[in-house]
């Protein structure tokens, strides 16, 4: 079985940033998944299940009502390594142009007195959340986006050369 693309990218050497994960044609249009990676894959520990489950649901309800982008957006979801998000955007952008977007968005956070759609009859598992810990996490990608915004290495996945042997087998050099 062929490995799917977020799965050959390096993730002893992924830091945080927002990066294009893969770019798809759907009925002639442009969809790209974008990996907005809040933590160092297998360095960092993983964020805590209860505020992952509150920044998606801050997060896409802010995305679902930016007056500029709102019509941009299919879909805002964790990862299932609780190291960050999918974003999926309509159109094709380069990760540096969704920078501001992503930056209001985490910032918002800091605003937020509840959790949107945190009710039995809206969430499937409304007890889990925490808004304190979202806030937390929040605070700490913005303010390490700021601190990196002239780094392309928080736009670029890291590059590595993929060693192929004479059998087919792949392996990274890194």
């Amino acid at each position: 079985m062929e490995l799917i693309q977020s799965f050959s990218v390096d993730h002893t050497r992924i830091i945080p940033g927002i990066f294009l994960s893969r770019q798809d044609e759907v009925g002639g249009d442009a969809v790209t998944t974008y990996d907005i990676r809040l933590k160092r894959p297998n360095t960092e520990p993983a964020i805590d299940v209860a505020a992952m489950h509150s920044l998606e649901h801050l997060i896409a309800t802010f995305l679902r009502n930016d007056p500029e982008w709102k019509d941009e957006v299919i879909y805002w979801g964790p990862m299932g390594c609780l190291t960050g998000f999918y974003l999926i955007l309509k159109g094709s952008r380069a990760p540096k142009e969704i920078y501001g977007l992503l930056l209001r968005a985490f910032k918002a956070v800091d605003d937020a007195t509840e959790i949107p759609g945190a009710a039995p009859v809206n969430c499937g598992n409304y007890l889990m959340h925490n808004l304190c810990m979202a806030k937390w996490y929040a605070a700490e990608f913005a303010e390490y986006l700021e601190a990196n915004a002239d780094n392309p290495g928080i736009f670029e996945y890291p590059k590595t050369e993929r060693l192929i042997t004479d059998d087919g087998q792949q392996f990274y050099d890194s």
